[in-house]
């Protein structure tokens, strides 16, 4: 199928955009489609199972999994974002998305990516309370506490979600056709026909700012965790602190290497299958991973997920 691009004259009647596509060969769009639903299936349904188990075993009603629910529907809608479209588009061997389509997209990717972020960060402040400050956290991250900071990484994520849907959008477009599988930030300021979009480069050296303190952030917090943990007498508590915060800190590792393919990643100006691949790394990966790191590092998860799912599941959580 032969995409036309608009010439700069006509972008007050863009209505659309154009997704690069994995194959033209119809039995690979095909291949392509049950690939992506299995995915789809896995990811959202492993991120349901936490998010029920959470919700109804009342040994669950902690902030550390509290956190952990809200996580999970963040990975639930990241995926729903972009995947669902993107079967769709290869169930019907189509390419176009519409242009306010590609706005929500951009609008509640970023949103759910950077409220992932943020809690994350959220979520180390909370083992470092637990580990570093184990007589005050009850008085610290009491329900009040929890929900403020959950809301707040919220509302600021929709803020910052809004902030680069705007920046992104306010510029008029050379051209309709994105070399990505879906409405990409830094493919969509490609487009751009106007020095304009340096407002939002600006933005994006602003999240790299946001990002890097997050990050340090993180970093600081378990430098205190680990030497508070390593002055533990018992070999046992020393375990039991270490089986709290690695599922954590693996989800974080997950997250921060997988993000890194946004700013190293080559840059082309035709279709890259290379390219293609690294967006898949970075946006498909780490909803699908954190369930099953959560799963495999906690007991009391694997418990509850095999009460939901009416399984007998017997294993000794230690005390």
């Amino acid at each position: 199928m032969h995409l036309l691009e608009p010439s700069p004259r006509n972008q007050s009647s863009l209505t659309q955009f154009f997704l690069l596509g994995f194959s033209e060969v119809h039995e690979l769009q095909v291949l392509l489609f049950i690939a992506f639903f299995v995915y789809y299936l896995v990811a959202v349904g492993g991120n349901l199972l936490i998010i029920s188990a959470v919700a109804i075993d009342h040994h669950l009603h902690n902030p550390m999994h509290f956190f952990l629910m809200n996580l999970a529907i963040q990975d639930v809608g990241q995926v729903s974002v972009i995947v669902p479209k993107s079967m769709a588009n290869s169930l019907m061997g189509t390419r176009q998305i519409s242009y306010s389509g590609c706005v929500a997209q951009v609008l509640f990717y970023v949103f759910f990516l950077a409220s992932d972020f943020f809690l994350l960060t959220v979520m180390a402040y909370d083992r470092y309370v637990a580990i570093c400050n184990p007589l005050q956290y009850e008085m610290l991250m009491n329900k009040k506490t929890c929900l403020q900071m959950s809301a707040t990484v919220w509302i600021s994520s929709f803020l910052y979600g809004v902030l680069h849907a705007g920046g992104t959008f306010a510029v008029p477009f050379c051209s309709n056709i994105v070399n990505q599988f879906f409405c990409e930030i830094p493919e969509l300021v490609k487009l751009a026909c106007s020095d304009l979009f340096l407002i939002e480069v600006g933005f994006l050296l602003f999240s790299i700012v946001a990002v890097v303190g997050c990050f340090i952030f993180i970093i600081v917090t378990y430098v205190y965790i680990f030497t508070a943990v390593l002055k533990i007498q018992s070999l046992q508590g020393r375990q039991k602190a270490f089986s709290t915060c690695l599922p954590h800190l693996i989800v974080v590792s997950i997250f921060i290497s997988t993000g890194c393919f946004v700013y190293i990643k080559p840059s082309f100006n035709t279709p890259s299958y290379l390219d293609l691949g690294m967006t898949i790394l970075y946006s498909m990966v780490p909803p699908l991973m954190n369930p099953i790191v959560y799963s495999m590092r906690n007991k009391r998860i694997r418990n509850a997920v095999s009460k939901v799912l009416g399984l007998r599941y017997s294993s000794k959580v230690p005390h």
